[in-house]
């Protein structure tokens, strides 16, 4: 079923709502697609393919889940006994159908450390989850001629999303950088647009230079470009240099967004 993602200005909900899992399937050995559902589902804005959902978990395994119910979300979390607090993450939306009030999210694995990977990693279904539509970002300008799309595992849900999205008579190139071949999904690809995929390898992620190494050798289209790049911080802010300084493409051109930051230990 194709939805309409046109913003819908009335009866849109802006507080947390209530969800539950609908089936827990792996696309890769380290992604998750965690599919919701929810009475109020078919009404949760949805603006564009990188659309922000604010994830909230019960405080620990087993607990039950407090939501507040405001649009004033993060007060009333916060006034909330440490108990009872939710824990709340960012992910991208990657398929809402409004009218089936089904909600898809790609969860990264990354061990049990985090709280949200540990979750994903066995949520079954009938579990609980509150989601919070939280906007938007990707915007091509209506001059666009062509469109560079780029970005690694967290990012992908976001380039995919905007890859399907995308008319027929589209031209665009996306790199998505992931580990290695097994890494890879599958994704409803339109005639113009050429998806490559970006093996690290053995390197960690966010300490591959695998995306900058590619950019650089690539010949782009004439035209005028919007491009969009979001992972790790390091790589979206070099990305954006190499294009505005570079490639000459104006800044307002390239939406940039760091979705984590690599740390050392």
């Amino acid at each position: 079923m194709t939805v309409d993602t046109t913003p819908v200005e009335t009866g849109l909900i802006r507080r947390p709502m209530l969800a539950e899992v609908v089936a827990n399937r792996p696309l890769t050995p380290h992604l998750r697609r965690i599919t919701l559902t929810g009475a109020e589902l078919d009404r949760f804005a949805y603006e564009g393919p990188d659309q922000l959902a604010r994830v909230f978990l019960a405080p620990t395994p087993g607990a039950d889940l407090h939501l507040p119910d405001s649009e004033q979300w993060w007060t009333a979390v916060q006034a909330m006994p440490a108990e009872v607090r939710p824990v709340v993450r960012n992910y991208t939306v990657r398929r809402l159908d409004a009218d089936r009030r089904e909600l898809d999210i790609d969860f990264v694995l990354h061990g049990d450390g985090g709280p949200a990977s540990a979750w994903a990693r066995t949520a079954a279904r009938g579990d609980q989850v509150g989601v919070l539509s939280d906007g938007a970002e990707y915007a091509p300008p209506a001059d666009t001629d062509w469109q560079l799309l780029i970005g690694d595992e967290t990012g992908m849900p976001a380039v995919t999303a905007a890859i399907e999205a995308l008319p027929p008579q589209a031209r665009a190139i996306a790199l998505i950088e992931v580990g290695s071949a097994e890494h890879e999904i599958e994704v409803r690809t339109p005639a113009g647009v050429t998806l490559t995929w970006l093996h690290r390898g053995g390197t960690p992620a966010g300490s591959s230079d695998v995306v900058i190494r590619t950019l650089r050798e690539l010949a782009l289209p004439a035209g005028t470009p919007y491009a969009f790049v979001a992972g790790e911080s390091s790589m979206v802010t070099t990305v954006r240099r190499h294009l505005c300084t570079d490639r000459g493409i104006a800044k307002a051109r390239v939406y940039f967004c760091g979705y984590w930051k690599l740390t050392s230990h």
